[in-house]
């Protein structure tokens, strides 16, 4: 089989450890140490991990975050979740076709007591959000307990590694995504009163109080803050004991106060084949190529222009995959247009006011087709075009992960929530989300009588607040000495780039960090010393430097440039783009250098005339033919759109019952099982109330589904105190 590993990245370092080995369908195959096993078939081109029972459709990752079955493998006998189960040495992995056969068992196991564990605090959640509360706690001296999913904390911090937009003081902006991670993390762990459990999931919020957790114990776990461990200097976040025997315990915790900073899950979309392998979710994709360092496709198409989408591409792209290009129903982009401009730049192509209307594919993707919208959202006929794809990227937002703050609220347990399990945000606005809700917490406590800071209050909202209003870009009129082109020209919440300057030449308002930077060199009498610091910080690569100092018809124009050093050369003629993507003109590289202060980014200088010097905002990555449309569009005729993925119920099916009167999600489910599947209806559900919106029903006339009372599935044997070793006897 192909090898699809990334060997070099520009910014992440390579996975450590010498390959183990396992089957797939009794073929050998390797994989790294600690790598979930949907990672290491995604490495060697396995795309199908099953078929569906029902129709035998092909099954995919979906999620890849343990919220749904999609990935289900047979694994040792066992079926088990490809995304969040690790390879171990000879372990026997095959396709999970039809329905899994249950182990066998001797005889009845004996109940076993129940651990109880009572505790100030419980924290559900250990990305930035939770780790934030959780340190403003431990300095007030309060217990508590940080429960998360993964083997390491820091959320979807880890699958970032771009710098970061914000305030540098209040939540580490200009900094990665990745570096945020461990800075919090090594934080937390510096405390004795924070204990720490790791690959635990929460699994109820129960009236008596008690929230359930299937906690995993593994040898060389790092649980507790007393482990004075320097996280900083792993060289990449992938699972650090994968060898280590595992045991699954059933515990219950009763807090005083509940935090649940579970973050957000990604929202799905209704097209035709829409559930081919191949269409998945961006915390997917980021997961297999940022934490695990797999290719996982070779051609991309993207729908959804929020920064979710916006970021996945740039990380593509720099993992060496085609971007075909994104598609957004809206008329404008919503993320920021920095993240935007930078992905035009680099040559992938924006359809704006598009909509996909189908994948396309027999057992997997092959392409997709898209088509514009009238101002009635619908399709207009006879616009579709079709792209070669082997992936289509879903990403059209979030929903907050808050059923375990809505069970706490109707039993009466004092709970707060923080970061996206609150509000959708951005993850410094998760940061400071958190910071606030510590405080909080400790007040409620009794243990901290201070109110929560005026400056807190007005940066979080800051934090969160949208993209504000665009302005034509400001090209400055100078031509001689040194200095910094902005090309950024939106409001958004980011001020790296006045935090590095030595001479204090950049200005943003610090009441209001959302303003567009502006160089007061001339209104100061002060010349930029061509320092570049804030080249390499800016998070949108939305800054040059351009020095007309030795040659004032030719001037110097400095780029910051995020991919691998070895791609750019000097002497080498690249084409120059101007801040939206439009062409400049070509160019020479005069010199390109990666310098460790500059944290990974390559600075490179091209001789530009100067009649473009002040426009040049990047340099094109990706050549223009990557994107060209196929000459036939492709018609996907023998499918209805899948509403509910796990039941494979389509949108007909659905439709037919609200025009038939149907109004109540339950007795839907009860009809056709949509809601029934693994997920527990996390992902259907939304979509079903959008085909009663679609039918002109309002939805204060429909009854909601009655929700489960446990959030994922969890092993039968554990409620029964059965380890996961007495279970392999059995």
């Amino acid at each position: 089989m192909a090898e699809y590993r990334i060997t070099e990245h520009p910014i992440l370092p390579a996975v450590p450890g010498e390959d183990i080995t396992f089957t797939w369908e009794g073929q050998p195959l390797t994989a790294r140490p600690g790598e979930m096993i949907s990672s290491a078939l995604f490495a060697h081109g396995v795309r199908t991990f099953g078929h569906h029972p029902k129709d035998g459709a092909p099954q995919g990752i979906f999620c890849a975050n343990g919220q749904c079955a999609q990935c289900l493998v047979v694994a040792d006998g066992k079926p088990v979740k490809a995304c969040m189960t690790p390879v171990t040495p000879g372990m026997a992995v095959m396709p999970m076709d039809g329905l899994p056969d249950p182990p066998a068992i001797d005889e009845t196991p004996a109940l076993r007591e129940i651990e109880t564990v009572e505790v100030p605090v419980l924290i559900l959640g250990g990305g930035p959000a939770g780790m934030s509360a959780a340190i403003q706690l431990a300095q007030r001296g309060v217990r508590c307990l940080l429960v998360d999913d993964k083997h390491r904390l820091g959320g979807k911090l880890v699958l970032q590694t771009h710098r970061f937009f914000g305030s540098i003081n209040a939540v580490y902006a200009g900094t990665r995504g990745i570096d945020i991670a461990t800075r919090l993390e090594n934080e937390v762990r510096q405390h004795e009163s924070v204990e720490i459990w790791l690959n635990s999931t929460a699994l109820g919020v129960f009236s008596d109080g008690l929230v359930g957790i299937l906690r995993t114990r593994e040898g060389g776990e790092m649980g507790s803050g007393g482990d004075r461990e320097n996280h900083a200097e792993r060289e990449h976040p992938i699972t650090p004991s994968p060898h280590h025997p595992k045991v699954e315990a059933y515990v219950l915790v009763k807090p005083q106060i509940l935090l649940v900073a579970t973050g957000a899950r990604e929202k799905s979309l209704v097209f035709k084949g829409n559930t081919l392998p191949g269409v998945y979710g961006a915390g997917a994709f980021q997961t297999l190529v940022n934490r695990d360092l797999v290719k996982a496709a070779s051609r991309l198409f993207i729908v959804g222009g929020g920064n979710v989408g916006l970021i996945a591409g740039y990380h593509a792209l720099q993992a060496g995959i085609e971007v075909v290009g994104l598609v957004e129903a809206l008329p404008e982009c919503g993320g920021y247009k920095v993240h935007k401009d930078k992905l035009a730049r680099f040559g992938v192509p924006i359809y704006t006011r598009h909509t996909v209307v189908s994948a396309n594919g027999e057992d997997q993707v092959d392409s997709v087709t898209i088509a514009q919208l009238d101002d009635a959202w619908k399709v207009i006929p006879g616009t579709e075009k079709s792209f070669a794809c082997d992936t289509v990227l879903i990403a059209v937002g979030l929903d907050p992960v808050n059923e375990f703050t809505a069970k706490a609220r109707e039993y009466g347990i004092p709970v707060f929530d923080a970061g996206d399990a609150e509000e959708i945000a951005e993850a410094s606005a998760a940061m400071f989300s958190g910071k606030i809700k510590g405080l909080e917490i400790a007040k409620a406590l009794g243990v901290a009588e201070e109110e929560i800071p005026r400056d807190w209050v007005r940066t979080a909202a800051i934090l969160k607040s949208h993209p504000g209003k665009t302005i034509e870009e400001r090209i400055p009129e100078k031509e001689s000495g040194i200095f910094p082109v902005f090309h950024c020209s939106q409001e958004i919440p980011c001020n790296p780039c006045t935090s590095v300057c030595p001479q204090q030449l950049i200005h943003i308002p610090e009441d209001d960090i959302r303003a567009i930077p502006e160089y007061l060199g001339v209104q100061l009498g002060k010349e930029c010393l061509g320092c570049e610091k804030c080249v390499t910080i800016c998070p949108g690569l939305a800054i040059t430097l351009v020095d007309y100092r030795k040659d004032a018809e030719n001037p110097l124009v400095t780029i910051a440039y995020e991919f691998l050093p070895e791609s750019v050369h000097e002497g080498d003629v690249m084409t120059a783009l101007d801040a939206v993507g439009e062409v400049l003109g070509e160019v020479t590289i005069a010199s390109a250098r990666a310098i460790k202060r500059n944290d990974r980014t390559v600075l490179v200088k091209v001789q530009a005339p100067k009649a473009i010097a002040k426009r040049i905002a990047g340099l094109r990555v990706q050549e223009p033919w990557v994107s060209a449309a196929l000459e036939e569009e492709v018609t996907r005729m023998d499918d209805d759109e899948i509403v509910c993925r796990c039941e494979r119920v389509t949108a007909g099916e659905l439709r037919d019952l609200i025009r038939r009167g149907y109004r109540d999600l339950n007795e839907i489910k009860a009809v056709t099982r949509a809601g029934m599947g693994a997920c527990g209806a996390k992902t259907c559900t939304n979509l079903i109330l959008r085909l009663f919106r679609e039918e002109g029903v309002p939805l204060a006339e429909v009854t909601p589904n009655v929700p489960r009372p446990l959030f994922v599935e969890a092993p039968l044997g554990v409620f029964a105190g059965v380890t996961e070793k007495e279970a392999h006897h059995d």
